[in-house]
């Protein structure tokens, strides 16, 4: 028996209206923390892009991708055991984690430039001024800050939706849409914040990061009580090595990794090569350099409405459609993007009206990647049923294969950046969507392995359980726990 819902619903309560509420608040406390992760990541680029003003070495695409890549390491090494904390000491007490990270790594960050604070007060710290060491160690506190919350978010949400495939659709879509949104308008509002404070615009950020932590824990409520008595089986990474051998998630690694790694290829670099100083060796490419960031916000906005509308949109579709048919639509829409991109790229001078159709394939392959996401969360969740006292360790699965990808394709990125700018990142995006198609087939079939109970009452509820898994893992579990 795993850990105990205690507010989900009272004697006479609508058990869904409980859920659904408490979805909401997870998903506007997520918001808000990746709004303020967005924002750290733009007013990075920003700060990076002008460095040598502020008495740091001039930074290429390398220096760009080692920082994306040192953010996705430590959240790839840091989920699996925070959520196992999470398992173990609540939900709601690790996702508290996540903001506090992200508060000091933007302090830290402040420190690396001269601050010009109100009254004409200069702040500067010389032995750290221009430092890029520490904005590496921030980096690192940042992906902390991730790894905390997102497989105690994720959990919270496994164990809200449990046995409401309605609301499971909705949840991951809200929880999709949060991420993207909240990252989307974290980089668009760096334009502006950085036009207007400079390097100061860290410390503004840092209030965000308090507002974070307090809705996670003012507004979220608690759904569960863990009791370390009634977890049967062996503890720590001995647990965690047994449920990755038990489990199916590895099915879904290979797609999700893959698509990641597209998806890395954008977090950073293009932000970059379109606000970078033009490069002689690319006058060719029309989105290389010379964009200014009231410019690339604007675009950013439109970009964010279009991937929000697909969001919600799949993440509607869930009772309707499988999750693999889902994904293989966001596959086709990365394709769809690039070939759009690369026409854009290389359109010259070309008269505005010749440009319309480029530009709706771009907003059409978002509309389609946008299910992608929300669909592989699913079908994670749909996994953890069968482990209702690993929620959270499965759950942080997610980042673990989100920040492989993310690792990868930003390291690919610098260097397909440094030798074909924009060019090679589309080209190099387009070759990790054949990559997350070929295992999609498997994936597929893995859904069939499923049993869906009949459908009852307004929502269509149904309950995803894979017996077999479930009673080989837990039979597994008590043997080598020395029996249940």
């Amino acid at each position: 028996m795993g850990p105990r819902p205690e507010h989900i619903a009272s004697a006479g309560e609508d058990p869904a209206a409980p859920r659904e509420s408490s979805v909401r608040a997870v998903t506007l406390a997520t918001f808000v923390l990746r709004f303020a992760t967005g924002l750290t990541g733009a007013l990075l680029i920003f700060f990076l892009a002008d460095f040598e003003e502020y008495g740091g070495p001039a930074v290429g695409p390398f220096v760009i991708g080692l920082f994306t890549a040192l953010f996705y390491a430590a959240e790839l090494v840091l989920s699996p055991p925070f959520g196992l904390l999470s398992d173990r000491l609540g939900y709601h007490r690790i996702m508290q984690v996540g903001p506090f990270f992200g508060f000091i790594a933007v302090l830290l960050t402040a420190l690396t430039a001269e601050l010009h604070l109100p009254g004409s007060v200069i702040v500067a710290i010389p032995v750290v001024v221009g430092s890029l060491p520490l904005l590496g160690v921030t980096r690192l506190l940042e992906g902390a800050s991730t790894a905390a919350s997102v497989p105690s978010v994720l959990g919270f949400i496994a164990l809200a939706t449990s046995g409401d495939e309605a609301l499971r659709g909705r949840a991951a879509a809200r929880f999709e849409a949060a991420t993207v949104v909240g990252l989307g308008l974290g980089f668009a509002a760096a334009g502006p914040l950085w036009t207007a404070l400079g390097p100061s615009g860290f410390l503004a950020n840092a209030l965000v990061y308090v507002g974070a932590l307090a809705l996670f824990r003012y507004a979220v409520p608690v759904l569960e009580a863990p009791d370390p008595s009634t977890v049967r089986g062996p503890q720590g990474w001995s647990r965690y090595r047994r449920l990755l051998r038990r489990s199916r998630v590895w099915l879904l690694a290979p797609t999700w990794i893959a698509l990641n790694a597209g998806l890395g290829l954008y977090t950073s670099q293009t932000l970059f090569q379109l606000v970078r100083v033009p490069d002689p060796r690319f006058a060719g490419q029309s989105l290389v350099g010379g964009f200014e960031p009231l410019m690339v916000t604007a675009a950013f906005l439109a970009g964010g409405v279009v991937f929000l509308l697909g969001v919600l949109y799949w993440g509607g579709r869930f009772v309707s459609l499988r999750r693999t048919t889902i994904i293989f639509y966001g596959i086709v829409g990365g394709v769809v993007f690039v070939v759009s991109a690369l026409l854009l790229n290389h359109s010259g001078d070309a008269a505005l009206w010749l440009r319309g159709p480029t530009v709706a394939g771009l907003a059409l392959g978002l509309f389609l990647i946008a299910g992608a996401t929300p669909a592989a969360l699913g079908l994670l969740a749909d996994m953890s049923e069968s482990f209702p006292e690993d929620r959270g360790a499965i759950m942080g699965l997610y980042s673990v294969f989100m920040a492989l990808g993310q690792i990868i394709g930003a390291l690919i990125g610098a260097a397909a950046a440094e030798l074909w700018a924009f060019d090679g990142i589309l080209v190099a995006t387009l070759l990790l969507q054949a990559i997350a198609l070929m295992p999609l087939s498997r994936l597929r079939r893995f859904e069939l392995e499923f049993q869906r109970s009949p459908a009852s009452g307004p929502d269509a509820q149904a309950v995803l359980v894979d017996l077999s898994v479930t009673r080989a893992y837990r039979t597994g579990v008590a043997d080598e726990g020395g029996g249940g």
